[in-house]
């Protein structure tokens, strides 16, 4: 199909799109149900309505642009993102797959060429997971990762506010059942790599097979608060420290077992947090990544140990409470070959690989067959206001996305 691509309108919407929370050092600041992410929704859906495309949001907040096809009995083809950000995000981290889709979407309306099956682009809710916790908990909801009612009842980081009501608040609580989207013949999502190597090796795509399995945690310590002028040294329960050498049992642990995983320690918290007083309490969250569950468990198991002596020795007690984990996610090898084809079409340099973080489309496979598409971001910078792409990239991956997700749309049913 000879698709009227517009690469130029795709760069302008992603533009229009980064100056809501655009942030003095050139990034975004758009949080899961703030404000700002209330403005991005209600521009998206301004686009699409524009397009004449059909825009519903479900109970979760995801939303929804469907074009029609031929034969509306038949499953949708799902394209998409998220549009919400990091405190310090950049502009495509989640935005180049949602506005991506959009493109398609627009180019065939503009060209009235018909797909036999419904495309529906979806914006997902809360994809970061930096104001409702676990990460991708929209796509989990929808998904029946988690249920609906455990989602609604989910509380702010930042200042506690519950989803449910903070849908209300934005007025993007809408009536659809998330789980239609359960009923789709497959999920596309493109991204930026969010990491050096396709930059690095001079490929232009990355056709993403798997990803990493990956488990987060709150450990918590809990030895005594104690005057910090009076308590010596060798009487002290001090939790903060006895976490502080955990964090550092955890990464060296990574690094001697498997240096090709991931170790993070991304939140920490102490309590009571007072000048003058020996910490009784401390919490960190941390998470293991790697591309074997069975390895990403041993790591866990052998941290566990190292957490317990350090514990003994420090004469504090040490727990943990996993909040977010999947094993090995495997995208589906023949939308994976559609894409290889697409890309040998258009010339563009590919090679396959594994994602190491988190996405939507990890909750989407576990119910249709799904798949990535990575195109490069400078450096390999994201979650960071300086997170860029090119032009070039941002239109290769465009193109290559569309045949695949149109070639699926007239797949035979």
């Amino acid at each position: 199909m000879n698709l009227p691509l517009s690469p130029d309108r795709l760069w302008s919407s992603l533009m229009a799109m980064a100056a809501i929370g655009a942030t003095p050092e050139g990034g975004c600041n758009r949080p899961a149900l703030s404000a700002l992410d209330g403005e991005a929704r209600a521009l998206l859906a301004e686009w699409g309505r524009a397009a004449s495309l059909a825009v519903t949001v479900d109970r979760l907040g995801n939303m929804m642009l469907r074009r029609e096809g031929r034969d509306p009995s038949r499953r949708p083809v799902l394209v998409g993102s998220h549009l919400d950000t990091q405190p310090t995000g950049g502009k495509f981290d989640g935005p180049y797959g949602v506005l991506a889709g959009l493109e398609i979407l627009r180019a065939l309306q503009d060209s009235g060429a018909e797909t036999e099956a419904p495309i529906i682009l979806v914006n997902w809710t809360s994809e970061e997971g930096c104001r409702f916790s676990p990460s991708m908990i929209g796509a989990a909801g929808a998904m029946g990762v988690l249920a609906e009612a455990e989602v609604l009842d989910r509380r702010a980081i930042d200042d506690g506010e519950r989803y449910g009501d903070a849908l209300v608040r934005t007025g993007w609580g809408g009536p659809a059942d998330p789980a239609a989207l359960q009923d789709a013949a497959a999920y596309f999502e493109a991204h930026i790599e969010q990491g050096p190597v396709l930059e690095a090796e001079g490929f232009d795509l990355g056709i993403v097979t798997a990803g990493f399995a990956t488990e987060r945690a709150m450990v918590g310590v809990r030895g005594k608060d104690s005057h910090a002028g009076t308590t010596p040294m060798e009487m002290r329960q001090d939790a903060l420290l006895a976490a502080a050498e955990m964090m550092v049992a955890a990464e060296r642990i990574l690094l001697s077992r498997a240096p090709e995983g991931r170790c993070t320690v991304n939140r920490v918290i102490v309590e009571p947090g007072a000048d003058g007083v020996v910490p009784g309490g401390a919490r960190f969250a941390m998470d293991y990544r790697h591309p074997s569950t069975e390895t990403l468990q041993a790591l866990w198991a052998e941290a566990d140990d190292a957490f317990g002596v350090i514990a003994a020795r420090r004469k504090v007690a040490v727990s943990r409470e996993t909040y977010w984990a999947f094993p090995r996610v495997e995208f589906d090898a023949d939308l994976a070959g559609r894409l290889r084809a697409a890309a040998t079409r258009h010339g563009a340099r590919h090679r396959d690989m594994l994602s190491g973080a988190g996405h939507d489309a990890y909750h989407a496979a576990s119910r249709m067959p799904a798949v990535m598409l990575f195109i490069p971001c400078h450096g390999g910078i994201s979650h960071h206001p300086t997170e860029s792409i090119s032009r070039e990239w941002a239109e290769i991956g465009l193109r290559v996305l569309a045949d695949a997700v149109i070639e699926t749309a007239n797949a035979p049913g």
